[in-house]
């Protein structure tokens, strides 16, 4: 089987996250749906906390696969293959995505392991499983988007195998390298391949919709305005003069 390509991880342009801090993740959806792309939010992934700011980072993946007993064992954490080596292969800036098969009953990082994350200055973590020790892992300050909370720990319900890997998380195809924006609204993943598409299209999208939404507060009737027919697309090209 061929290697796969190494992914990408170089720190992402700081202009390329102030464009993405200011595009929401719904916006972000409509542009990749417009290049075909409809299966990018990740399912399960709320924002931990409300007020979280949006986050952009590159993608670092960490995968988790059913629990088996000779594996899945508090011994497990030692091992070099471990979450622990993981997070101290993460450079500063990433979002850490992990995949955890969506088990709602077993949390695969808690206040510790989140801790360490913030001190080695990680964006985020995201993740369609929950996180244990709720109040220690707030008290991290580490932005976390999940689906919940659980006392047990992973080697409960999961056994923890690799990281930048490709994974399945919420439903998704993750790569390592690619580009992440979560808000309130949940996480989305931008192809690696398609930021420049995105950073060129998803603010002249926010643009649009801002023109609308201004529109819809004078009064004007939505058929021809969202989406604009001919006679409004000119209307909004005249507004930016």
């Amino acid at each position: 089987m061929p290697a796969l390509p190494e992914p990408d991880m170089s720190p992402l342009d700081p202009k390329a996250i102030a464009t993405l801090s200011q595009v929401t993740t719904a916006t972000l959806t409509t542009v990749l749906l417009k290049k075909g792309l409809r299966n990018l939010w990740i399912r399960g992934a709320r924002p931990i906390r409300s007020g979280q700011p949006r986050l952009v980072g590159r993608v670092f993946t960490l995968r988790f696969v059913p629990a088996r007993e000779d594996l899945a064992t508090p011994a497990s954490w030692g091992s070099p293959i471990s979450t622990r080596a993981a997070i101290e292969a993460m450079p500063a800036g990433c979002i850490a995505v992990v995949d955890s098969m969506g088990v709602t009953d077993a949390g695969i990082f808690g206040d510790i392991l989140c801790a360490r994350m913030a001190k080695r200055g990680i964006t985020a973590l995201v993740t369609d499983g929950v996180v244990r020790d709720l109040h220690g892992v707030l008290g991290t300050q580490l932005p976390v988007w999940c689906s919940g909370a659980a006392a047990p720990a992973s080697v409960a319900g999961l056994t923890f195998v690799d990281w930048q890997r490709p994974i399945g998380c919420g439903g998704v195809a993750v790569f390592p390298g690619d580009v992440l924006v979560a808000d309130d609204d949940g996480a989305v993943l931008i192809p690696a391949a398609l930021l420049d598409h995105v950073l060129a299209e998803a603010p002249e999208q926010e643009r649009l919709e801002g023109w609308i939404m201004a529109e819809v507060e004078k009064g004007v009737p939505l058929p021809g305005l969202y989406p604009p027919n001919e006679e409004n697309k000119k209307r909004y090209e005249a507004s930016k003069k």
